[in-house]
């Protein structure tokens, strides 16, 4: 049986940071995971979070491997062919260090799908099936108070813009901050519990994509 491939591309959330301990959660916690059990054994889900990562830009605190971009093609092509890349990006791009608006975090983000969709990457050669998330809202007080400051405003901005991109490039869209909400330890990760709510929303879209 050949198996569908779900690639999931991400920062931290996607990885299953874990804000009650500042460890990773389970395979079975994080929403990935729970993707992976819920679609069964036609399907293989592979994880592709990064703490910190970015969309396009270099951090200069954490060096160039946190761009989203420049690891983005090697990523595809590693493990194509891909059935569908599931997008969720932009809350590190929110850090006070990049001075970003949300216009120009909603850029990067154009960027990313624009390189999946011209990869080839998918079966065939074609492009994969791309589901567009965008990250829950940052809240006003967080335990990052110099990285986010200011973050909770923007964050609030860009599901328009995403939404605006995934209708240009014909693609799904998934608003994550009408699913979970970020921990109240400390504003900017979902706890185990949101987790596995946006994993079974995120399973209900995947099966209506692939049908």
């Amino acid at each position: 049986m050949t198996r569908k491939i779900i690639l999931c591309y991400g920062d931290s959330i996607t990885w299953g940071y874990n804000p009650a301990n500042q460890n990773r959660m389970t395979f079975d916690e994080r929403w990935p995971g729970v993707l992976d059990n819920g679609l069964g054994e036609g399907y293989k889900v592979i994880e592709e979070g990064l703490n910190g990562r970015t969309t396009i830009r270099d951090d200069p605190f954490n060096n160039s491997y946190k761009n989203g971009l420049k690891y983005l093609i090697p990523c595809l092509e590693s493990h194509k062919p891909i059935d569908m890349c599931i997008l969720l990006l932009g809350t590190n791009d929110l850090k006070k260090r990049f001075g970003l608006s949300a216009t120009e975090i909603a850029h990067g983000i154009r960027i990313l799908v624009d390189t999946i969709k011209t990869s080839a990457s998918g079966p065939g050669g074609l492009a994969p099936k791309i589901l567009l998330m965008v990250p829950p809202y940052i809240k006003k007080l967080n335990s990052f108070p110099y990285e986010f400051e200011d973050s909770y405003y923007k964050s609030y901005d860009l599901p328009d813009y995403y939404a605006q991109i995934a209708r240009d490039y014909n693609c799904e869209f998934l608003d994550t901050s009408k699913i979970i909400v970020t921990s109240q330890l400390d504003g900017v990760h979902p706890d185990v519990g949101e987790h596995l709510k946006l994993g079974k929303a995120v399973l209900e879209v995947v099966k209506i994509i692939m049908g």
